[in-house]
């Protein structure tokens, strides 16, 4: 009997076992794909996407890369909290926990990463939030799921648009870091709920990711199509408006106020924009359905290409610590509050997370950061045994 050595047991049992069931090898890949594509928004060099034009391909990551991360967040929750089955109203109470758990540790990684001074939008903070904005639908089904996504896709950003303008754009910390910000989580829970809707939907199987595909597809066109028609109108609309300047002395009253606002363009610029990070209709729509289509194709592509997926499949199994190890790389590099571009850094670092991951993954397991999270889950999740109370005997 030929036996393997010690040394070379761990990548063949990791080539062989890796990305089976229960774990989504295609889910990994579209992870591991996310966290290429947000280290390419924040340090490659880009020019403007031209369909004609591939060497423009590459500012494709701008904006869709972070919506893709906050797609699988939502996915993943759903698979983390029962898979197809929504979650038995008896294991809620440690579910919520250990969900408010990792929020808590997501968050501070995110606070720590900021601290670096690096000029990235860290995603994290907003992530850790994330966890504890889902635990009122936990045990929503998919097509609640799907219309609360749709509800906060078509209607959110242009109730957001009015309500700032009557209330003359208003700014504060929690204003802008939940509202306004570069992730506002009322944008950004659409996602996370479209995800969990996905991740209730069988996601593993082929039906599910050919469906995911083609919606994918439909909402992609349907979004970009009306970001190229809603440019149009919104430049036809600032070409034919004007506004008075306010008094040159005292404070201008609220109807002068009112028309700096501009409601009517806040309004359709929230309806029509589509450029990334926008948080328009037309963005949540085509990059949405963008995300969606990546993830379809992941699933089934990770089915025949298994082998030479299995590296961005590693990358993807420690999102967090790679997305922390990619800002800190960055941080080394330029210095506090520096701003570096290039593609060479770019595929240096790509290839560096890529190796590392993969041996991590091949000889450690489980990411740093993610053993790090699962432990505070685990520990907040845990419910003290009651003492059992001793009656005394009636019959004494």
């Amino acid at each position: 009997m030929t036996t393997v050595p010690p040394s070379l047991s761990a990548p063949v049992r990791w080539f062989r076992e890796f990305g089976r069931p229960p774990r989504i090898l295609g889910l990994d890949v579209a992870r591991g794909l996310a966290i290429l594509g947000m280290a390419g928004a924040h340090i490659g060099e880009t020019s403007t996407f031209d369909w004609l034009d591939p060497a423009t391909w590459t500012d494709l990551v701008h904006g869709r890369s972070s919506i893709l991360f906050g797609v699988l967040a939502g996915v993943s929750i759903a698979l983390m909290t029962g898979r197809s089955a929504l979650p038995d109203p008896a294991r809620l109470p440690g579910i919520r926990l250990g969900l408010i758990g990792r929020g808590a540790v997501i968050f501070l990684i995110g606070l720590a990463l900021e601290f670096l001074n690096t000029p990235i939008a860290v995603i994290l903070t907003l992530y850790g939030l994330l966890y504890v904005a889902v635990i009122p639908f936990l045990r929503w089904k998919p097509w609640q799921l799907l219309l609360g996504a749709g509800v906060l896709a078509l209607a959110g950003p242009a109730l957001l648009a009015l309500l700032g303008a009557v209330t003359l754009n208003p700014f504060g910390a929690g204003i802008g870091f939940v509202l306004y910000g570069s992730y506002p989580i009322t944008v950004w829970m659409a996602f996370v709920l479209g995800g969990m809707a996905l991740g209730r939907l069988h996601v593993a199987t082929v039906r599910t990711a050919v469906i995911a595909l083609v919606t994918g597809v439909v909402l992609a066109i349907v979004g970009y199509g009306l970001g190229a028609v809603g440019s149009d109108v919104v430049r036809g609309f600032e070409s034919g408006s004007s506004f008075e300047e306010p008094p040159a002395s005292g404070w201008p009253g609220y109807a002068d106020a009112l028309a700096q606002a501009d409601p009517l363009g806040a309004l359709l610029h929230a309806i029509f924009a589509v450029e990334p990070h926008s948080g328009g209709t037309a963005e949540i729509l085509g990059s949405g359905g963008f995300a969606l289509a990546v993830i379809a194709l992941c699933l089934l592509l990770s089915r025949p290409l298994r082998w030479p997926l299995l590296p961005i499949g590693a990358l993807g199994s420690m999102p967090l610590s790679a997305y922390s190890g990619h800002v800190l790389a960055i941080a080394l590099i330029t210095g506090p509050g520096g701003y570096y571009t290039s593609n060479v850094f770019w595929a240096v670092l790509a290839i560096g997370m890529l190796l590392v991951t993969t041996a991590w993954s091949i000889f450690v397991g489980r990411g740093p950061l993610e053993r790090l999270v699962g432990f505070a889950a685990r520990r907040m999740a845990e419910v003290p045994a009651r003492p059992e109370i001793t009656r005394p005997r009636l019959d004494a």
